[in-house]
């Protein structure tokens, strides 16, 4: 994803402060709260970013479960292409960094008008996201047998 990214990037047709900017950051400041409305694509130069989602638990109780940790080269917030969605998750900074935020609809319009670098974007974007599904498929393996075992199944099988 970096290489073609960059090269739209560096597109006169997709100019900086209008389809995207540059963004530096602090640890442990947050980049986008879960419930917002978001429509950007985040591209991380440097730095690592945490993806948390709000769990509740009983009696009116709240945790930020880490879900996944982000470093550079990684991308997020990809449904912004599509249309200006709720924020699944937070995303918040575990290290100074910068990132590049961008605009989802122009990156959509830019893409439509120059379809090579469309395949090769929506190529690689589709690699990521296999990538994401099957780890977490892992993931969900893995707490639904630690759930089993912490519940003692066995005993009732």
């Amino acid at each position: 994803m970096n290489n073609i990214l960059k090269d739209i990037l560096g597109d006169p047709h997709f100019p900086e402060n209008s389809a995207w900017q540059r963004r530096v950051f602090c640890d442990n400041e947050i980049i986008v709260e879960e419930g917002e409305e978001g429509g950007a694509l985040f591209f991380i130069e440097e730095g690592k970013l945490r993806v948390a989602g709000n769990i509740e638990l009983e009696g009116n109780k709240h945790i930020q479960a880490g879900i996944w940790e982000l470093e550079p080269g990684d991308i997020f917030g990809e449904i912004a292409l599509y249309e200006s969605q709720v924020r699944s998750a937070s995303v918040r900074a575990i290290s100074d960094g910068s990132l590049v935020e961008v605009n989802g609809e122009k990156l959509g319009i830019y893409l439509d008008a120059h379809p090579t670098q469309g395949y090769l974007f929506y190529k690689d974007l589709f690699e990521i996201l296999i990538g994401r599904l099957h780890r977490a498929n892992h993931r969900v393996n893995d707490l639904f047998a630690w759930g089993l075992k912490a519940h003692d199944i066995e005993k009732h099988l």
